[in-house]
């Protein structure tokens, strides 16, 4: 099993001293969300509450990924990261393959790329992008990225985007793609790339969803070896839970730090005092990720 520590929700002066942190402690990665803006009013429900609010409230932090996992690639040695999720329809495919490939090269090979979708019509028409057939163009984004980080020249022809005779450097290295959702159509879309985000999701539900991928990539004459299932589990709590998960075909974690439930209101390094001796930064936020290790990585 592979943990992840999740810096959504941080204040994103943290996430430095949580990601040395990590690294020091053995976790296998970071995950990293992403959103450009926050509108204070929405038509659109958020998909993911029963009564369609958003999870996080106004004026939480939503720093870059690619400019996040640059920083944070540069102080750690042995940490993945993986965006969860990004949203390649919402941006124009050269800019988004120029970031990625960057951030993946800084990474040295430790950069996963976590997709969807997306749910916010009116930030795709912010960002001056089309919300109808994201799911297409974000297929065709993939390929076409993939042929933008191979080295030499390229060109690319497809139903919504075309390239001439072109090379983008520098050439990072392999770059995985794990798609998110949780519909039938995300599941398909994760089939055919490398790897299964879910959201907040019990174990049952997760292990039915490893069940519904199987039979996806038995389709395709694809198996399950080095495909990915990372999730957050909301009833997974102890070494048995994990090992159950892990028994249903669950590979990834993505767990919660203790600092989330802090660092929106203060931060880490004023929410605790030893005697009358402030502990530093570092070793508190060490702490508070530590606590939440229960079975060895």
């Amino acid at each position: 099993m592979k943990y992840y520590v999740s810096t959504a929700f941080l204040d994103t002066h943290e996430v430095i001293e949580i990601a040395k942190a990590a690294d020091d402690l053995g976790y296998h990665g970071m995950g990293i969300p992403d959103h450009v803006i926050n509108l204070e009013t929405l038509k659109t429900p958020y998909p993911y509450t029963k009564d369609g609010k958003r999870r996080w409230e106004a004026f939480t932090d939503w720093p870059d990924p690619w400019v996040m996992i640059g920083a944070i690639a540069l102080v750690t040695t042995r940490l993945h990261f993986v965006t969860t999720v990004y949203l390649p329809a919402m941006r124009d495919p050269y800019s988004a393959a120029k970031s990625i490939g960057t951030a993946a090269y800084l990474a040295n090979g430790r950069l996963e790329l976590g997709i969807g979708v997306g749910w916010c019509e009116e930030e795709f028409t912010l960002m001056g992008q089309r919300f109808d057939r994201r799911g297409r163009r974000t297929d065709e984004m993939l390929d076409l990225m993939k042929a933008l980080w191979q080295p030499g020249w390229t060109e690319f022809k497809g139903e919504f985007y075309s390239a001439p005779r072109l090379e983008m450097e520098p050439t990072p290295p392999h770059i995985p793609v794990y798609v998110g959702g949780l519909s039938d159509i995300a599941l398909r879309r994760a089939a055919r790339n490398d790897g299964w985000i879910g959201d907040l999701i019990t174990t049952d539900r997760a292990i039915e969803r490893v069940d519904r991928l199987r039979e996806m990539r038995a389709e395709r004459g694809l198996s399950m070896d080095d495909f990915t299932i990372l999730t957050p589990l909301t009833d997974a709590f102890t070494p048995e839970h994990y090992e159950r998960a892990e028994a249903g075909g669950i590979n990834g974690i993505i767990t919660m730090s203790r600092g989330t439930m802090t660092a929106g209101s203060a931060s880490a390094e004023r929410t605790c005092q030893v005697g009358n001796k402030r502990e530093s930064k570092r070793r508190l936020v060490y702490k508070i990720i530590s606590q939440e290790r229960l079975v060895e990585t």
